[in-house]
């Protein structure tokens, strides 16, 4: 399970929480725009934008679970299963697996409305990486400052969708969050009114009881009404500190405590790690599970130009200051 958001508060920012009961091999990856990306069905690319997220590298290639480009268009998949559909072989123009959707857009489009006219005539077609990686069952958010997408690749074929509210989570498809939101119209950060019965004479006896039904359980649909509200009704300084803090402290709103939710085998679904990444500077920030402490990677501050990947480590040991 995973939460994805975006935020604006003077430069914008995109950030998710990865939810898994496992670690698969992750790091943060720069790709610079030389390195030759290559595809199971599409031309190669030789030189593209250079872009920096989190991803497992097997066999040299990059393969993102989220990245930010250089011209601030961000791309994330999340878990999608029992959903997820991918044919063996395409009818559109772009046949492009799941797991080059990302560096293949990113790559070659600077904002939404071009990767959404590509996805318009892309299936993600079922070819995996190789006989002993199988697929990950995963859908999209894309977005930029202006706007944000869903792409879903059912059995009918890849849905695009708007997303007004920035967010996404899991299961069920993305219409279904469109209309459970409107189940919580009733939610604010204010003080309630007295809508009970006109004439009686009811006030609030604590702070935060105009928010009284938000949900707070780990499941996909909690979690975006839960992420919505908060990111909707988020203030911070408009500095980039502050933004970071904020954006880090809504995804702890919606992260997973080891123990809380247990898969069928009995494994524990923990935040593995959570990300911030401002895609005006490009700089990435990220902590884990077991490291609570927030690091950063600047992009710009490596050599774009280069023709091998740049890739960092996580420390996940726990990062405390004595005073």
């Amino acid at each position: 399970m995973c939460t994805c958001i975006t935020y604006e508060n003077g430069d914008f920012y995109f950030g998710r929480n990865l939810d898994l009961e496992y670690s698969f091999g992750e790091r943060v990856v720069i790709t610079p725009r030389k390195y030759p990306l290559t595809f199971k069905r599409m031309e190669s690319m030789g030189r593209h934008y250079g872009m920096i997220g989190m991803a497992a590298v097997m066999e040299e290639y990059p393969m993102y679970a989220e990245a930010v480009n250089e011209k601030g268009l961000c791309m994330a998949g999340l878990n999608f299963p029992g959903n997820a559909f991918y044919p063996v072989a395409g009818k559109k123009k772009y046949q492009v697996t799941p797991y080059e959707v990302i560096p293949w857009l990113l790559g070659q489009c600077s904002c939404v409305s071009e990767a959404v006219g590509y996805l318009k005539e892309t299936d993600l077609v079922g070819v995996p990486f190789a006989p002993e990686v199988p697929l990950a069952p995963l859908h999209f958010m894309i977005a930029d400052r202006k706007e944000a997408w869903v792409a879903e690749p059912v059995e009918e074929g890849l849905k695009l969708y708007e997303n007004p509210f920035g967010v996404l989570t899991n299961n069920p498809p993305f219409p279904f969050h469109l209309m459970n939101l409107r189940q919580y119209l009733n939610l604010t950060a204010r003080a309630p009114e007295n809508r009970f019965g006109e004439g009686l004479d009811m006030e609030p006896f604590g702070q935060g009881m105009g928010a009284i039904g938000l949900p707070g359980d780990a499941s996909p649909a909690s979690r975006f009404v839960r992420a919505a509200f908060l990111r909707w009704n988020s203030r911070a300084p408009r500095e980039e500190r502050a933004n970071v803090s904020q954006l880090f402290h809504i995804l702890d709103s919606v992260s997973m405590v080891r123990g809380m939710v247990l898969t069928e085998e009995g494994r524990e679904d923990v935040t593995t790690y959570s990300c911030c990444v401002n895609a005006c500077t490009g700089v990435y920030y990220f902590k884990t599970y077991d490291n609570h402490r927030i690091q950063a990677v600047d992009m710009r501050r490596e050599d774009l130009d280069g023709r091998e990947l740049i890739s960092y480590e996580l420390p996940l040991g726990e990062d405390i200051r004595t005073l």
